[in-house]
């Protein structure tokens, strides 16, 4: 959630800085927040009226008393300003609750050395590492070279309906050996502490992270009936959502800081609006999994995270030997939460092109606003974390540049080297 201050220092910037994001103005109805701000500003100017009088009208009150005179006038008056003080309270709430909700809906403002652009074609490609291997056979997709190690949509289908895949035998373990890499990587060698997380959240938590309220359509909505006071509850799309919810509602230590978080686990996406969109493999499915990182930070330290984030990523990568790209995001491809965006991007040869495969974010204290997350600063205040986040990575995604990238003419596929002691030392995978 954006600072409310802000707004009202310099609504126009703000606006103007808004406006660079994909969906064009209005995220923010300016003349509604300006007319409630308007209201605040007078309930509060008349709030410090009333309070003042109330302080004089006591110290009347106090030395007639003292002259033995009446004061009937007086404490009459004084029951009428608490009326009116009662009232206008009971109005300010309603007021910053309007506030609020705006501002629940409100993206993030992008930070000044993001790329200014409408979509993807604004991305800037920072570095790429790896050469793309050069085939001398027809090279096959995921799909067709899964098929023979367990790759299964068929039955995945029968199951649950489109988009969603079956794993067993060698590719189920091919999947599993990503992970745990994955994991062993981000724990032992960059400083993450390894999570189990729940995979069914609340409302208030989604609200945290920003997919609530905007993104609603988005998510898989667990049912429950019989109980209305049963919670509202939902399935994760990340395990970013309950790992950076874990210190929600505190203030930390700033000893404890930076706080830096792993977890595997699978993601769960209505994806909403992609219809006909990499509809043939494991690209874009309902469920997948995905090894997450996330950091909580001091403010001067976030951007220097981000960068270390990123490369967090990338030695999964370059470990893995694929081949593959870094973006910065420009304002129009980012996502709600984000102040600054790198992609990583892996080469995919049968697509001939790079996928995403990880995206690595700072929020600042966007989602700190959101969870009520502070630390205690240097002058003993309270002060906003900075929250980031990436993928350290998408294991589907990793699984499937693994099939593409290592496949050999009969079909078999090479397992890296950096896999082969999660696959009990084999070598080659063959169906």
């Amino acid at each position: 959630m954006l600072d409310i201050n802000l707004l009202r220092k310099d609504l126009p910037a703000a606006i103007a800085r808004l406006e660079t994001r994909k969906s064009p103005q209005p995220f923010l109805d300016e003349e509604r927040f300006q007319a409630l701000e308007t209201q605040r500003r007078g309930v509060q100017i008349r709030t410090e009226e009333l309070q003042a009088r109330r302080n004089t009208l006591s110290k009347q009150i106090g030395q007639l008393k003292g002259k033995g005179e009446d004061t009937t006038a007086q404490m009459a008056e004084v029951a009428s300003i608490a009326d009116e003080l009662k009232a206008g309270a009971a109005s300010l709430d309603v007021i910053q609750a309007e506030l609020q909700t705006m501002l629940m809906s409100v993206p993030n403002l992008p930070h000044e050395s993001v790329p200014v652009g409408s979509d993807e074609a604004g991305n800037v490609e920072m570095r790429r590492w790896g050469v793309p291997r050069a085939f001398d056979f027809a090279v096959k997709d995921h799909v067709d070279l899964g098929a023979p190690l367990g790759l299964d949509f068929d039955t995945g289908a029968k199951l649950s309906g489109s988009r969603f895949s079956f794993l067993k035998g060698p590719i189920a373990r091919l999947h599993r050996g990503l992970a745990q890499f994955m994991l062993d990587l981000q724990t032992t060698e960059h400083g993450y502490t390894e999570c189990y997380t729940p995979y069914i959240v609340n409302r208030e938590v989604l609200e945290g992270t920003g997919q609530l309220p905007k993104f609603k359509e988005d998510m898989f909505w667990v049912l429950r009936g019989g109980d209305d006071e049963q919670p509202e509850q939902y399935l994760i799309s990340t395990s970013e959502i309950s790992l950076t919810n874990s210190v929600r509602e505190q203030v930390l230590d700033p000893a404890e800081l930076p706080i830096k978080l792993t977890a595997h686990s699978p993601c769960f996406r209505s994806e909403a609006g992609s219809a006909g969109r990499d509809t043939r493999g494991m690209i874009r499915q309902h469920q997948f999994d995905k090894v997450e990182m996330v950091q909580i930070t001091h403010p001067d330290k976030s951007y220097e995270a981000l960068e270390e984030m990123v490369g967090h990523a990338e030695a999964v990568l370059q470990k893995l030997g694929l081949p593959y790209r870094v973006l910065t995001l420009c304002t129009g491809d980012m996502g709600f939460g984000s102040t600054k965006t790198y992609d990583l991007e892996v080469w995919l040869p049968a697509q001939n092109t790079y996928r995403e495969i990880s995206s690595c974010s700072n929020c600042e204290a966007f989602q700190a606003r959101r969870m009520q997350t502070r630390f205690k600063n240097a002058q003993g205040k309270n002060e906003w974390v900075h929250t980031l986040n990436g993928s350290g990575l998408a294991v589907g995604r990793t699984l499937v540049a693994v099939l593409e990238n290592y496949q050999n003419a009969d079909g078999s596929i090479t397992v890296p080297e950096a896999l082969r002691p999660y696959m009990g030392g084999v070598e080659v995978l063959r169906g």
